[in-house]
Formats: structure tokens, sequence, C-alpha cells
């Protein structure tokens, strides 16, 4: 499974109230773009074009929070499957960014997970975004 890497603004965010991991929605879309820790907005990183079976903006990840008595955070969502109806890509890395108010290049960035090398997928091929037992851990 891939390692989750955050983005260094969706610290300084959380404390603007920003996001709302429980009740915002949480796309993660996919692109053969470096995403670098200095990225703030979807504007900074080129999401794979609508086709073959993938839609721009990505999909979402149907998450909710929780919050322990130890002072944690827990945000679960549902892993993303991505079919391949005619082939897309390639891609590396899947971003996740908050969708509140809507697609746009303003959403705030979240984090990313590096697949290593890129992948393409031919027609009737899936992708999993695997979230493990949880997509991210605010401590």
């Amino acid at each position: 499974m891939a390692t989750f890497n955050k983005f260094n603004d969706f610290v300084e965010q959380m404390g603007l109230k920003q996001h709302d991991l429980n009740a915002d929605p949480l796309y993660v879309f996919l692109t053969n773009e470096l995403p670098l820790a200095t990225d703030t907005t979807r504007a900074n990183i080129a999401d794979l074009s609508t086709g073959g079976g993938y839609t721009a903006g990505g999909a979402d990840t149907q998450n909710t929070a929780s919050e322990s008595p130890a002072g944690t955070m827990t945000v679960v969502g549902t892993d993303i499957v991505f079919t391949a109806t005619t082939g897309f890509g390639p891609f590396q890395y899947a971003v996740l960014y908050n969708q509140v108010g809507g697609l746009g290049a303003g959403n705030k960035l979240i984090g990313w997970w590096d697949y290593a090398s890129a992948v393409t997928l031919l027609a009737g091929e899936t992708f999993t975004v695997d979230f493990g037992t949880s997509i991210l851990t605010v401590t």
C-alpha cells in the first residue's frame, strides 16, 4: 500500500477551520504530475482528463471522522475503485482534496499517495485507492 503524504498547507488550513473532515466531501483524483508538499489547491496539480472511464475531479471517499479521548481524530472512508472502460492514464499519484462548495481549481489539498511508478489502465482493468483502516489520523 502506498504511503500517505500531507500537504504543508493542510495543517494551517485546519487551524483556520477550512476543513470539516466529518462533513466536507473529500475526493481523490489521479495525476501523473509529482505533487509538492508546498502545493495548496487543485490548480497546482494537473488532474487526468475525463475519458476512458475516468472522470476529472476523481471520486468521493464517503468520509466520516471520529474523535477519541486520547486527542486524535481518525478519518475513514470507502476505498475508491476506478474502472477503465476504454483505458486511461498514465498516473502515479492519488491526491486527496476537499471539494466543499463543488469542484473547482481552488479546492484545498490535503495529501497524496505515491504508487512508485506510472500506471496505465486498459479496458476493463481497475485501480483501487485502498485506505486501509483509515484515510488519515490527525494527532
